[in-house]
This record gives C-alpha cells, structure tokens and sequence, in this order.
C-alpha cells in the first residue's frame, strides 16, 4: 500500500531544519483529556539519595477492566510540558480521541537530583549507562506508584512502551534491549550513542545476539553533534545502530531529518511514533 506525499522543496545543504507540530500535537477542545497527577519520588532503593518529579497521565476514558497500554517518558517535564517541543499528554489524549490508539497511560519521569548534594544531576549516570539499573527502577518502583496513585491504571497490559531524547534516547534502547519481558517497544529521538560508557554498544550487540522481540523507532539528525567528523559523531552512530538492527531483522522504524541537537524534529514525529509502536501491524 503506497502513501503520496505532497511535493515540498527540501531545505538547502546545511540549513538547520525546524519541523512544525501537526494537529494531533495541538489541544484540543473536543477531546477528552486524561487526569493528570504529580508526585516526588525520593525513596529509590535502585537511585539512593536521588529525588525526581513524576507526572502520571491517565487515558481519557477506559471501561472496567481494559487493559491499558503504558508509555514511559524519560525528561518527564519537557515532554509534558504544553507549550513545549514535543506536547505528549496532548499527544496521547489526541491519539486516543481519534481512534489511533488504545486507551494509554503516560508516565512522564524526570531525571533525578540529589538534595543534599546542591542538586546535582544523576541524568546521565542514570541514561547512559548500558545496564538494567533504569528499566528495573520503572518497573519495581515508579508503575506500581502510578497504580497505586492512578484509578485507571488497575488492568494493565502485559509489556509496555519506553520513549526519550539524546541520552533518554540511549535509555529507552537500552530499556526495550535488556528487558524485553517488560518492553515490547522504544522510541529514541536523537540518540546520544557516543556518550554511553564503553561507546555505542548496539551496533555489536545486533548482530551476536538473538534477535529482540521489539519494535523499535528511531529518528536522528544530519546536522547532530561532531557531525562530519570521525569520532563522537552522533548522526552517524545512530545510522550504524539502524543499520545493525535492520541487518539483523528488527522492527525498526528510522526518520532522518535535518535538523541539529533539538527536540523540534522528534516531537513533530511523536504523533506518527506511537501511532506505529502501538499498532497490530508489524508492516514498517
């Protein structure tokens, strides 16, 4: 089944892109929103000493015992954020009014500090590292607080969805890769790869491991940090990573923009993202 896309000139060579948010990214009137609640989490046994704001989004309208889909957000408050870049509680309500989506709850995440340390950042300790640290810390502590705090969320479906950006990129990969039995998908805008401990570890691991049951939507950037360049480029280990998972047969879904180190790109794709991730089609 072929899709026409209207003609549009492409910007020039090393033009910086800005992609504009569509209308399921824009609120609106006519459909119903979910409840949204906050909490602080500062009781981590896997993050001591850490303190982190979370947001829990409940689907708009869910009947007595559906299950329902669940989307973590890593930089929970950026995404959040409704007059930000990526717009997803408006996104998700949207979704779900138009029939795009099962009923779905967000649970927006943001990074943790630590109080006593002048609130100094645990971010990249906590989504860079490849490890299972992060993804157990979502499931054995922040969903059953939001079950616990959320009405709706009392039938849950059996795997569950993970999204971020740059280094929430690398954590959501490293999620879905690791923990398959809790993961069914990722979305990575703008991976940060080379940042990781040890460098990019996907591109290996893709082709000397059994291929992982997940769907998985990537976007990068041409104009990404050190692009151009021999090491640290971003834009290219994000192209390496693709390639391994589609030489290896994975679900992946990649977009290449032209844009540079922003959230623009990506939150104009979130629509199109989880549309794709939480289909019951496996077609790419």
């Amino acid at each position: 089944m072929s899709h026409a896309i209207p003609y549009a000139p492409q910007p020039k060579y090393g033009e910086v892109a800005e992609y504009q948010l569509g209308p399921l990214s824009m609120l609106d009137s006519n459909a119903p929103q979910g409840a949204l609640r906050q909490l602080v989490h500062d009781q981590s046994a896997i993050y001591p000493e850490t303190s982190r704001k979370i947001w829990f989004k409940e689907p708009p309208s869910v009947r007595k015992g559906m299950p329902v889909e669940v989307i973590f957000f890593q930089d929970g408050s950026l995404y959040l954020d409704p007059d930000g870049p990526v717009r997803a509680g408006q996104v998700l309500d949207n979704l779900a009014a138009n029939g795009l989506i099962p009923p779905t709850a967000g649970i927006f995440v943001d990074p943790g500090v630590y109080p006593k340390r002048n609130n100094s950042k645990n971010r990249n300790a906590e989504y860079d590292a490849f490890d299972a640290r992060y993804a157990t810390f979502l499931v054995d502590e922040i969903l059953p607080l939001a079950v616990d705090n959320s009405p709706s969320l009392s039938s849950l479906a059996d795997k569950w969805l993970i999204c971020g950006g740059s280094s929430g990129g690398n954590c959501a990969l490293t999620a879905a890769w690791l923990r398959p039995d809790r993961f069914k998908a990722s979305i990575s805008f703008l991976s940060s790869f080379p940042q990781m401990p040890g460098g990019n570890p996907f591109p290996r691991l893709a082709v000397t491991n059994p291929q992982r049951s997940i769907r998985i939507f990537m976007q990068t950037a041409q104009f990404d940090l050190n692009h151009g360049k021999p090491r640290d480029n971003w834009f290219a280990e994000n192209l390496k990573t693709a390639a391994a998972l589609d030489l290896t047969g994975h679900e992946l879904r990649l977009v290449v923009g032209q844009g540079g180190h922003s959230p623009n790109h990506g939150g104009a794709l979130l629509p199109d993202a989880l549309a794709w991730t939480l289909s019951n089609s496996s077609k790419r």
